[in-house]
């Protein structure tokens, strides 16, 4: 089945060129993935299929592991690594991706909500925290009432778990929001700025957002020009001090 947008692809290369580097084995999973979700779950969240992948994902983990693999890395399809060699895993049996969310306020002023996301995430065998999760996310859902929201039991379950556990975090996998896009497209600006003073180290990988480029107005020719910047200038991305 062919990707949503073509510009994924070099994403997808991306995370394959990385996994390569460091000797894992690479597997795309194609719409096949929402089918390891049962079928009560996919039927509640059939209007938020973004939901459906957040559980899938976690049986497609634990799945690997089942299989032998020592470490599973989940990476979204629309997720660019364009650092690789600054890439790296913590020795943590599970750790999540970094989401500096830039937005505006009501006066027009960016404002950063620092949480954890899961367009980025690593297990290892004997983790504590997989089975856990897919139980969590199950009893949410069932007793749900009413619309899903997209990040229900991604990154607002994962960030309100982790404000008191404090996971590990992966602080290089990073995420753009659709203002830091615009700043990057235009050369520069006050959400790109905030992004990089909020952000603790160089992003070597950030996860796109494609799920909201119709809403926020963006278009393929946006994102292939975001790829080429990040990939001839990644210290666009560069923290401040």
């Amino acid at each position: 089945m062919p990707l949503p947008a073509p510009w994924m692809q070099r994403c997808l290369d991306s995370v394959r060129a990385w996994a390569e580097a460091r000797g894992f084995d690479y597997r795309f999973l194609d719409d096949e993935l929402f089918d390891l979700a049962p079928d009560w779950l996919r039927e509640k969240t059939s209007e938020r299929c973004m939901v459906t992948a957040d559980f899938a994902r976690l049986i497609a983990i634990r799945r690997a592991l089942a299989e032998g693999y020592e470490s599973a890395v989940w990476c979204d399809a629309d997720f660019l690594i364009f650092v690789p060699e600054r890439l790296d895993l913590p020795a943590d049996s599970y750790a999540f991706g970094r989401e500096v969310w830039i937005e505006a306020d009501a006066k027009g002023t960016p404002r950063a909500n620092v949480k954890i996301h899961n367009a980025f995430m690593l297990f290892r065998v004997g983790n504590p925290f997989l089975d856990f999760y897919i139980h969590a996310a199950q009893r949410l859902l069932r007793a749900h009432v009413g619309p899903v929201v997209p990040q229900f039991i991604g990154p607002k379950f994962l960030t309100s778990i982790h404000n008191m556990l404090q996971f590990a975090v992966v602080e290089s996998a990073g995420m753009l929001s659709p203002p830091v896009v615009r700043d990057l497209l235009g050369g520069g600006g006050r959400s790109l700025e905030l992004l990089r003073r909020r952000s603790p180290v160089c992003l070597a990988g950030v996860n796109l957002c494609a799920s909201l480029a119709t809403p926020e107005g963006m278009t393929d020719d946006d994102f292939v020009a975001v790829i080429d910047l990040l990939s001839a200038q990644p210290e666009m991305l560069g923290a401040l001090a």
